[in-house]
């Protein structure tokens, strides 16, 4: 009877326990939530001025990206920034080091370029963990790495995706829905690269008339983007259209086929994007096609940002940019906009 009673008691011990023991996991759970969530928060921004602010450009070597640090350069009295800029010559590893030095300097906020989506993302959460905000504008980074919203403040720039459908669509009309075309891409690894090869890839795999004969890296630069050029005219003589992920690629290409001598905009026609006032000249002289704006303005935009951040404003995780589209059409009365 003595054991009966004993056993009722551990019994009774043991269903009381049960619940606590619930509780107390349902809390470690929520605690760990809630640390979880914190760790998610964003770095907030001071509303002082002047806010140091880092700027990490990825190279100098074109218009694009020179018009680019001008309008950070422009904007920064007028947005009370002062301002520490960087040029990474091209290098990831060197963009990397000076966005490191950048955090060490402990700047208020950091705004940059980043040269490809991998290699930059980790150093996006090295500056988040050092509480400093970061807005990404031009190119983005890679998304499972680092995400908009929860470790940076936003991607500023324009629809990669939408320039290479606008450019593709304005191919596919200019030839008749036939052509044999070169793509010349952008920086590999590049998401400005990745997604304006995307978009155009998706019109063309739509029209059977059309075929991309060969597709190569220009790194976004003239005089690499002639050599490919004159590389590729050999293999394929019978080319009749080239679509350059940029400007500067076009112009390189637009020599290579005069070297070649052929005619660009007759004998093959060419389509860009960027909207450089070389690239808008090209247009006026008959030798490329068309161009869809990609605009390099970004520090008035990025200011503003900036500003309603720091005031506690949601900041959407992406600030779309509207893109002009020039063609022989419009571009005399366009060159206002080139750069």
């Amino acid at each position: 009877m003595a054991s009966l009673n004993t056993q009722s008691r551990m019994l009774a011990r043991k269903q009381q326990i049960r619940p606590l023991a619930a509780s107390l996991l349902a809390l470690a759970i929520g605690v760990g939530a809630a640390a979880a969530h914190a760790d998610d928060a964003l770095p907030k921004l001071s509303t002082k001025t002047p806010l140091k602010v880092g700027f990490a450009q990825t190279e100098s070597n074109n218009p694009w990206r020179l018009a680019e640090t001008k309008s950070f350069k422009d904007i920064a009295a007028k947005c009370g920034w002062q301002v520490v800029m960087t040029d990474a010559n091209g290098s990831n590893s060197k963009q990397v080091s000076d966005i490191q030095s950048m955090i060490a300097q402990h700047v208020d906020l950091l705004v940059f370029p980043p040269r490809e989506e991998k290699p930059l993302a980790p150093v996006v959460l090295q500056a988040k963990k050092a509480g400093i905000p970061v807005i990404l504008v031009d190119r983005d980074v890679d998304q499972s790495v680092a995400k908009a919203g929860r470790d940076y403040i936003t991607f500023i720039g324009s629809d990669f995706i939408d320039q290479g459908h606008r450019a593709a669509d304005w191919l596919v009309k200019a030839t008749g829905g036939k052509a044999k075309i070169i793509e010349l891409e952008g920086t590999t690894g590049a998401s400005a690269a990745n997604d304006r090869k995307k978009g155009f890839d998706e019109v063309i795999a739509k029209n059977p008339g059309m075929t991309i004969i060969a597709s190569q890296s220009g790194d976004f630069a003239r005089d690499t983007g002639r050599k490919v050029m004159e590389t590729l005219l050999q293999a394929h003589p019978d080319v009749t259209a080239v679509y350059a992920h940029n400007d500067e690629m076009a112009l390189g290409a637009i020599a290579a086929i005069k070297a070649a001598g052929k005619q660009p905009g007759k004998d093959i026609q060419i389509v860009t994007i960027d909207g450089t006032k070389g690239g808008m000249d090209a247009i006026a002289a008959g030798e490329l096609g068309a161009s869809v704006q990609s605009s390099p303005f970004f520090g008035p935009l990025a200011c503003d940002v900036a500003q309603r951040y720091a005031k506690g404003e949601k900041i959407p995780t992406w600030v779309k940019v509207s893109d002009r589209f020039y063609d022989k059409a419009n571009v005399q009365q366009s060159m206002q906009y080139g750069y």
